[in-house]
C-alpha cells in the first residue's frame, strides 16, 4: 500500500510493508483506562477496544526533495530468520512492488536512512541474491546511527543472537555504502537528521522543511497513546527514561 502527498517543495510517499496487532501490555506503564480515555485519538485505526490490541504498521517513507530520492527506514525485508519475533519471521511481502507504485525503483534511491538499528527498520537494506545478501539500493548512501552500530554490533553491549543475525543479513552487506552518523547531520538544504536517543542509543529523527515542516519520528513514538502520555514507555525501549525525556 502506498499513500502520496505534497508538502511544500517535497513529495512524500508512505510505503506500508505489513501490519499486525499487539497486546497493550507492550506499554507496561500505561493504565488500562488510558486507552478508552483517549479513544478519540486511537479508534479505529490504532486500537480495538473489543480485543484490547493496538495496531503496528511497518512502513517506510520516500522523501523526494532537493533533487534527491530518500528512503526513511526499510522495514523487515523478505526471507529473514526472525524466530525471536514470530510476526516478522520469514515474511514474503510486496514491498518492492509498493515502492514501484510510488514511482521509485531501487536504482532511483540516493539516500537510505535507518533511524535506528532494530529489525523492523533495516530489513530492506538488502535483498537475497542466491545464497548472498546484497544491497537493495545499489546507488544509495546508507546512513546508520553510529551509536547503534557500536551498541548492537557483535561483541557490543547490545550484542545478542538476534542482533548477530540482523547484522549478518541487513547491516554488514551494505558496509561499502555505509555512512555512520552521529549528532546533527545535514542531508540536503531541506532535510537533516537529529539525535533522539532513548528507544535505542543512536535513535534519530528526520527533520524536513521544504516550505512546510515535518518530522519523521522513527520509533520515538510507537502509538498515538504516547502523544498525550509521553512518559509512557514501550517495552522495546532500551532506555525508557531517556526515551520519555526525548519525546
Amino acid at each position: 500500500m502506498t499513500d502520496r502527498v505534497g508538502l511544500g517543495r517535497a513529495t512524500l510517499s508512505r510505503v506500508v510493508e505489513t501490519r499486525f496487532a499487539v497486546p497493550i501490555s507492550m506499554f507496561p506503564h500505561t493504565p488500562a483506562q488510558a486507552w478508552p480515555d483517549n479513544a478519540d485519538l486511537l479508534e479505529p485505526q490504532f486500537w480495538d477496544r473489543h480485543t484490547d490490541l493496538w495496531t503496528v504498521a511497518i512502513q517506510s517513507w520516500v522523501v523526494e526533495v532537493d533533487g534527491l530520492t530518500v528512503l526513511v527506514d526499510t522495514g523487515v525485508g523478505n526471507d529473514r530468520d526472525r524466530p525471536h519475533m514470530p510476526p516478522l519471521h520469514r515474511l514474503d511481502t510486496g514491498f518492492l512492488a509498493a515502492l514501484a507504485d510510488a514511482g521509485v525503483a531501487p536504482e532511483d534511491v540516493d539516500v537510505v536512512i535507518n533511524t535506528h538499528l532494530h529489525t523492523d527498520h533495516v530489513g530492506w537494506n538488502t535483498r537475497r541474491d542466491g545464497d548472498a545478501w546484497v544491497p537493495t539500493f545499489p546507488n544509495a548512501r546508507y546512513l546508520l546511527p553510529e551509536a547503534d552500530y557500536r551498541h548492537f554490533a557483535p561483541d557490543g553491549p547490545g550484542d545478542s543472537e538476534s542482533t548477530r543475525i540482523l547484522f549478518a543479513d541487513s547491516v554488514s552487506p551494505v558496509e561499502n555504502q555505509m555512512v555512520l552518523v552521529s549528532g546533527d547531520h545535514q542531508i540536503s538544504e531541506s532535510l537533516w537528521l537529529r539525535p533522539a536517543a532513548g528507544h535505542t542509543p543512536g535513535s534519530s529523527v528526520v527533520w524536513l522543511d521544504a516550505g512546510v515542516p515535518a518530522v519523521f519520528v522513527g520509533d520515538l513514538t510507537h502509538c498515538p497513546i504516547q502523544i498525550p502520555r509521553p512518559a509512557d514507555a514501550c517495552a522495546f525501549d532500551v532506555d525508557p527514561v531517556a526515551a520519555a525525556v526525548t519525546r
